[in-house]
């Protein structure tokens, strides 16, 4: 193409710019109605003290090119203030550049840890400062080359490129000939021959690493753009990212747990209030998008939509049955939306709006048989409807929490609405002296600390020398703790390593210097029931004269029956107006407290009258 007189443009789509793009149309929208004018992204300062104030303490999660946990890392070193260092990070966060050291020395030269030279400390020259300062006198950039080749030798700009090729190629014969060049032209310009040949062969070692600036520069404006928005309009953005992501289930959980970290509120999605995409209320919240339900998929969710655009608000499942097209609707796809919580404001509860699915369903199919046959009546169809709405929602109870939060998570993959850790708070502050993890400290020496969270994540590595190290992240929702286990605790403890299980841990806390947070290296590890075998000494179940009767007791016993191979005592609390006693019961009947026990003798006789006792 050159040889024929053309330009060459390659263009790169990127979906950060969709992402920029539909943040801003939030932003603007909301800024609209505030009475302010648009935001024009390319007209922000480059020099935002609350945008590298995020970039230093590396949070720079959905940052376009800056989230890898190796760029975060290199970030924290660098500790970027200005707009040429997220230049330089773009440019030094490569193969070439890490392996050969050049990092190192660019982040001691930029913190006064070695000396700026321009190029070397032994082999530098002042006409060289403006070209290399940018960059604290390292050759980063393929431009610096040729700037350098023409400010020394007087190279012209196409000759300075085909140096720059040359360089790039490691071509002898062409590299003996461009440095009989660069020599001629440095005595031309009264330069000592062998300084010029010095600094020739310092360029040639770092052409071989050379990035093209004006790319890293266009990368590094997108990383900018995206880092302001993140600092300045949090949830317009996170909500534009998550709906970029939102067929990637596993990302759109990451990517809420961020604007969990962030402050940000995610409410559950809404068939009222929601869209297809994520997208920010006028309180600020982000609206979970509908179009990120798994198991929905698009044309349900839009039948549904053009229903409520053109009838208004659903008021129940009823009228939100009768006036979307079943045919784009099946049960299964309502289940799923019921499961989410896109449907908490058409009932009192999901276990009534699932119990009076079949209902709805054939209701609605009956009016649309009778409208086919122009027959339709849909002020009696819906005249009907409050007292077969009643019928439905009074013969269940609401669901256990457990079970509202396993459907979030089929749904969702994430529970938004609540946390399993909840209903083993109480418990655990017994395994843990009552210190969440937010509250956690490093480990005085001599002594060991216990934690306790559900286990969001695990994976068992392999280090260079061969040896295996688990890592599992506790949450209590208070905070989170990274956990280690080395070979000897992992040979152990590994079989207990798995997502959405309730460990205890101890261990020595120490200050994890990536994270700039906690992290704990586990000598012992326990599931919760052997926890309560451990530490628990009975199990306290209270009941009034007025529960009694022969069938309680005898539902009770059936409960207990099936686990009576542990070592719990169970005490029966009997409570009347004017006395209280305590049945201890026999050892044949010392149980293990697991969770299905728990739960059944909870769901018997109810939650605050079930306990476990400890010292």
């Amino acid at each position: 193409m050159e040889y024929a007189g053309l330009v060459k443009f390659d263009f790169l789509g990127l979906r950060t710019l969709t992402i920029i793009n539909w943040a801003l149309e939030m932003i603007n929208k909301r800024r609209e109605k505030n009475g302010e004018p648009p935001l024009d992204i390319a007209a922000i300062p480059l020099d935002d003290k609350k945008s590298f104030d995020m970039l230093q303490r590396s949070e720079t999660t959905a940052v376009f090119q800056l989230e890898s946990r190796g760029m975060k890392d290199l970030i924290k070193r660098l500790q970027p203030d200005c707009f040429e260092d997220m230049i330089a990070l773009v440019a030094l966060f490569r193969p070439g550049p890490l392996q050969s050291g050049m990092v190192d020395n660019f982040i001691d030269r930029k913190h006064g840890r070695e000396e700026l030279s321009y190029p070397d400390v032994q082999w530098q020259h002042e006409s060289l400062k403006p070209v290399l300062e940018p960059t604290y006198g390292i050759i980063l950039y393929q431009e610096q080359v040729m700037q350098i080749a023409q400010v020394l030798s007087g190279y012209t700009l196409g000759g300075a490129d085909m140096l720059r090729r040359a360089m790039g190629k490691k071509k002898p014969e062409e590299m003996a000939k461009q440095r009989s060049v660069f020599e001629e032209g440095a005595k031309k310009n009264g330069i000592d021959g062998e300084l010029a040949m010095k600094i020739f062969d310092l360029v040639e070692k770092f052409a071989g690493y050379g990035f093209n600036k004006s790319h890293s520069a266009a990368y590094a404006l997108v990383s900018y753009q995206t880092l302001w928005l993140k600092a300045h309009y949090p949830a317009e953005f996170m909500a534009a990212v998550m709906t970029a992501d939102m067929d990637n289930t596993e990302k759109v959980v990451g990517l809420v747990d961020e604007c969990w970290r962030m402050g940000l509120k995610i409410l559950p999605p809404d068939i009222n209030s929601g869209l297809y995409h994520f997208h920010v209320n006028d309180e600020g919240e982000i609206v979970y998008g509908i179009g990120a339900i798994k198991g929905v998929g698009e044309g349900p969710i839009e039948a549904i939509i053009d229903a409520r655009n053109q009838g208004g608000y659903f008021r129940e499942l009823f009228d939100l049955c009768a006036r979307t097209d079943t045919k784009k609707l099946n049960r299964r796809v309502l289940e799923k939306l019921i499961m989410s919580g896109a449907f908490d404001r058409l009932g009192p509860h999901r276990a009534a709006l699932m119990n009076s699915l079949g209902d709805a369903l054939k209701a609605a199919d009956q009016h649309a048989k009778a409208e086919a046959i122009g027959q339709a009546d849909m002020f009696g169809v819906l005249a009907e409807e409050p007292e077969q709405i009643e019928q439905s929602y009074a013969s269940c109870q609401p669901w256990p929490e457990q079970v509202v939060l396993d459907g979030e998570r089929e749904t969702l993959g994430l529970y938004l609405t609540g946390h399993p850790i909840n209903q083993y708070l109480k418990e655990i502050e017994r395994y843990v002296g009552g210190v969440r993890l937010k509250d956690m400290h490093p480990t005085e020496r001599g002594k060991v600390t216990t934690a306790a969270g559900l286990v969001i994540a695990a994976r068992v590595m392999v280090t260079k020398r061969g040896n295996r190290i688990g890592i599992c992240t506790l949450d209590d929702r208070s905070g989170r703790l990274e956990v280690m286990l080395f070979t000897d605790a992992l040979d152990k403890y590994q079989q207990l390593l798995e997502k959405d299980r309730i460990l205890i841990v101890s261990g020595q806390v120490s200050f994890d210097d990536f994270s700039g947070g906690l992290k704990m290296t586990a000598r012992e590890v326990m599931d919760i029931d052997e926890a309560r075998e451990k530490y628990a000494r009975g199990l306290a179940i209270s009941l009034t004269d007025r529960q009694i009767d022969d069938q309680l007791l005898n539902r009770l016993r059936q409960s207990l029956e099936p686990h009576r191979s542990g070592t719990i005592p169970v005490h029966l609390y009997y409570q009347r107006a004017d006395a209280r006693a305590r049945l201890r019961f026999g050892a044949t009947w010392r149980v293990s407290p697991s969770d299905r026990l728990l739960n059944d003798l909870r769901g018997l006789i109810g939650s605050e009258q079930v306990e476990l006792e400890f010292d």
